[in-house]
């Protein structure tokens, strides 16, 4: 089959929100595109996309609202299968089991978990789709805009639309709908006094602690522990910390008395002015979503690391922050087989991360990148929403070009200046915007993504634990593979789509600003063989979710496909977008 082409997309249609079916079918779809079918096993045909799965031959065709220059296309509509005859319906159970065989065919393994993720990630889905949804607000946002940020961290009905179960859980569907953010969740943590020569905590700082302390009040000799509720419930009856409640070294002190709000990572809440990351020791999407100790260890060594390289940041790229996260509290009770029970140190563990406190320029709004990229979410965060719906295409050039001399610089500078390995991916980067809903600032977060070069800052590992020291750093090739997976496929294709949403016609010229971006960083960097072939159009890594999923690898471990670049002779280098 003949690869899908640009020169005659189809007309782009409406927006109009999928059921949860079509989405969890054309997420499917995404993810056996990029990741087995490829360009050369699929075509365009009368406004449709039509794809051969390899191993099963089997065809597939969908609806497309538009086709994108890297593959990530819009679909509309339920999906149809070829019986051999003639085309027929095929709902989306019917598609995972298609894409089941498939990949049973390719890979040689079965995996039996595979539908059942599918299954949960719909469920999902559909309970989200059935809440009410408030109207989308338009800047200005001075009124609320952290309310306006919650709302975006929690706007996302979907997901990731390159993961073939984005929004899959182990837990019960009931039981969980109380604490998601699709689901608007709103709720109190659950706080415990926990005896002061049983507390284990570091931090990088004095003070990094008192988002804990000022949750609450523990009596004299304690000191607080916040829990998420769901964790909690799961770990209060394990004996040891059972024992520690009966004779008090352990006290429960109830829920707290304000609620938290949980963002799109789910386990990382907002309490009003800090973010609070905890443990939830249940499989949500790749991972079993836990803090483990070399983790808690990790984020405060690594801020301390860190110190000096953010401060050099903020001189060179003023419109750029890494939020920092100073501090750490867990329980460290004993076991019944000697030394510390590591399921609750591990379990109960709580990181705290900075809050935009001084980083939010005075009048901006904080939005979720991955709010502002989502093609349907209803929240404040949509680009629709920031730019007005019906931008020209010279508003939107100028909106893209500030958005990316504020997002790519500082991951570069700090790549190859400092050895330090960002993870700017859609959930982890925070947009501040103006009253005109211009980007003026970019907020990074999240330092568990976030890796040293090996090779480059021995010294400071030198002194940390092993397995901390370990769990810290990425070979050089792993992680500029990460850098341009996060910050090119993940974040800015995503975002340049929901702008190529309002000008179709303006995707080739948004992609050359991309590149002018990346050009003048080169040259700021000394020109870097990698940047160089990046440039060159070198083939750009996608992180390769479904086979990840399918193998039940860890998400360090998760492999790559490469794609062809948007990049590649497209005279990136010479001057201005016009």
């Amino acid at each position: 089959m003949n690869g899908p082409t640009t020169a005659h997309s189809p007309a782009l249609a409406g927006a109009r929100l999928p059921t949860a079916g079509e989405a969890v079918a054309h997420t499917l779809l995404n993810c056996v595109l990029r990741e087995v079918a490829g360009p050369d096993a699929c075509r365009v045909t009368d406004g449709r996309l039509v794809l051969r799965l390899p191993s099963s031959g089997v065809l597939l065709r969908v609806g497309l609202r538009r086709t994108s220059l890297l593959g990530a296309h819009r679909f509309t509509g339920p999906v149809d299968a070829h019986t051999g005859r003639d085309w027929s319906r095929t709902s989306w159970e019917r598609l995972a089991d298609l894409v089941h065989a498939e990949l049973t065919l390719l890979t040689g393994a079965g995996n039996d978990e595979f539908t059942s993720q599918v299954a949960s990630s719909h469920r999902a889905v559909r309970s989200a789709l059935a809440r009410p949804v408030p109207p989308p607000r338009k800047p200005p946002y001075a009124g609320d805009p952290v309310a306006a940020y919650l709302a975006s961290e929690q706007s996302l009905l979907f997901g990731h639309r390159f993961h073939p179960t984005p929004k899959a859980h182990g837990a019960d569907a009931e039981d969980w709908a109380a604490y998601a953010p699709e689901e608007g969740a709103r709720f109190p943590l659950r706080m415990l006094a926990v005896r002061e020569d049983l507390v284990t905590e570091d931090a990088s700082r004095p003070g990094a602690l008192a988002p804990l302390d000022r949750l609450g009040t523990a009596p004299a000799g304690y000191r607080l522990l916040p829990s998420h509720p769901w964790q909690y419930r799961l770990l209060h009856r394990r004996p040891a910390l059972a024992a520690a409640l009966a004779d008090g070294s352990v006290r429960d002190l109830g829920p707290g008395a304000e609620p938290v709000v949980p963002t799109a990572s789910v386990r990382t809440v907002h309490d009003g002015t800090s973010f609070l990351k905890f443990s939830l020791d249940v499989r949500i999407t790749n991972c079993v979503r836990k803090n483990a100790s070399y983790e808690l260890a990790g984020a405060v060594a690594l801020t301390r690391i860190l110190e000096p390289v953010l401060d050099d940041l903020a001189l060179v790229h003023p419109g750029a922050t890494v939020l920092r996260e100073p501090g750490f509290r867990s329980i460290a009770v004993p076991s019944s087989g000697g030394g510390v029970d590591r399921t609750l140190l591990e379990g109960l563990g709580v990181i705290v991360r900075e809050g935009f406190g001084p980083h939010l320029p005075p009048g901006a709004t904080p939005l979720l990148a991955a709010a502002v990229a989502d093609e349907y979410a209803p929240g404040p965060g949509r680009v629709g929403a920031l730019l007005g719906d019906g931008a020209d295409a010279t508003a939107v050039l100028a909106w893209w070009e500030r958005y990316v001399d504020l997002v790519v610089p500082p991951v570069l500078t700090l790549f190859f200046r400092h050895g330090v390995v960002l993870e700017p991916h859609l959930q982890n980067v925070v947009v501040c915007a103006d009253a005109e809903g211009a980007p003026v600032r970019v907020l990074f977060r999240d330092l568990e993504g976030t890796k040293l070069v090996a090779g480059r800052h021995d010294a400071a590992l030198a002194g940390l634990d092993h397995d901390v020291a370990a769990g810290l750093t990425y070979a050089p090739r792993q992680g500029w593979d990460r850098v341009v997976y996060c910050l090119l496929v993940n974040h800015l294709a995503e975002v340049l789509a929901a702008l190529a949403d309002l000008r179709p016609d303006a995707e080739p010229r948004l992609w050359r600003q991309v590149g002018v971006t990346l050009a003048r960083c080169a040259a700021d960097l000394g020109a870097p063989p990698a940047l160089r072939s990046l440039l060159a159009g070198e083939r750009l890594p996608a992180k390769a979710n479904l086979l990840t999923r399918w193998r039940r690898a860890p998400d360090r471990d998760a492999g790559y496909v490469r794609l062809p670049s948007p990049l590649a002779d497209r005279n990136v280098t010479r001057g201005p977008v016009r």
